[in-house]
């Protein structure tokens, strides 16, 4: 049971970096390829890189090669769920803050 939660505590911290947020926000829309990461953001190749090989790591992320490109693909559809859950909540308190307001 310690193991399980080693795990998903790796996971957690994967997904705690902003930009690897964001990359698997555009992943829920599909698989992409390393270039579209790099015209997203304003990062360079090889930082984008070093945060899908975070991602894969934690096994959030798969990867194809295809030719000269390296495509990605969510391995955990589930995470979709839980970013609209934190939508939510986070639409939930800028209600709650502009209800203050008024």
């Amino acid at each position: 049971m310690k193991q399980r939660i080693i795990v998903k505590a790796n996971i957690f911290k994967a997904l705690g970096h902003p930009t690897r947020l964001w990359m698997v926000e555009q992943l829920t829309q599909g698989e992409k390829c390393v270039c579209e990461f790099v015209e997203g953001v304003d990062v360079d190749f090889s930082t984008i890189s070093k945060h899908l090989s975070v991602l894969r790591h934690a096994g959030i992320v798969d990867m194809e090669k295809r030719g000269k490109q390296i495509f990605y693909r969510l391995t955990m559809p589930c995470l979709l769920t839980s970013l609209h859950c934190i939508d939510g909540l986070l639409d939930l308190q800028i209600q709650k803050q502009i209800a203050l307001i008024e």
